[in-house]
């Protein structure tokens, strides 16, 4: 019988936690077993494997970054949509590392995946972070990979400690913003070479 009080989402949020704590490399069935006050095999009966485990707490990453972005854009359009989405996710990832972790290191299963919908909220929140900005839909793509591709990045960085110069990680985090709102502003005055037209 499963243990009273443990289901596979409370299984994957404890799982979760402990990966923030101790980071996902180090999230073992075993530990998150100790942690729950029960033993390894109880957790089968609720996931089917570590990797299992893993991808639950990528889904669960994946809705939480969703719902932050969300929230922190909801009203706001252009620079100040911008400023609020990217500071909510350099959060979320400052907070949560080990759960980032497993969504960035999440593959889909089938078309029945609930990673799917999450992942396409999350891609739906920096496409409303951009909506502002009125970009050529044939460039959406390039700017939401950019943006993805920068926020990653400097996240990452940061919570791995990669800023070694003295300047303030905050101040270069400003600027960052600031050159990718003037960047993006300038795409539907001057749209990139090889646009169709």
């Amino acid at each position: 019988m499963p243990r009273a009080g443990l289901t596979p989402a409370s299984v994957a949020q404890a799982g979760a936690a402990v990966a923030d704590e101790v980071g996902l490399a180090s999230l073992s069935m075993g530990l998150l077993a100790e942690r729950l006050g029960v033993r390894a095999p109880a957790l089968y009966k609720h996931v089917a494997n570590q990797a299992d485990l893993f991808h639950r707490i990528a889904v669960l990453a994946a809705n939480e970054l969703a719902d932050v972005l969300r929230d922190a854009i909801q009203g706001r359009a252009g620079r100040e949509a911008l400023t609020a989405g990217t500071q909510a996710m350099r959060t979320y990832v400052k907070e949560h590392p080990g759960r980032y972790a497993a969504g960035n290191a999440a593959e889909f299963t089938g078309e029945d995946d609930p990673l799917i919908a999450a992942t396409n909220r999350v891609v739906g929140s920096w496409a409303a972070m951009l909506h502002g900005y009125q970009i050529d839909p044939r460039q959406e793509v390039h700017a939401l990979r950019m943006l993805r591709s920068l926020l990653h990045g400097f996240a990452l960085l940061e919570v791995g400690g990669g800023f070694r110069f003295d300047t303030e990680v905050d101040d270069s985090f400003v600027w960052m913003v600031d050159f990718l709102d003037r960047g993006l502003q300038s795409l539907s005055d001057h749209p990139p070479s090889g646009s169709v037209g």
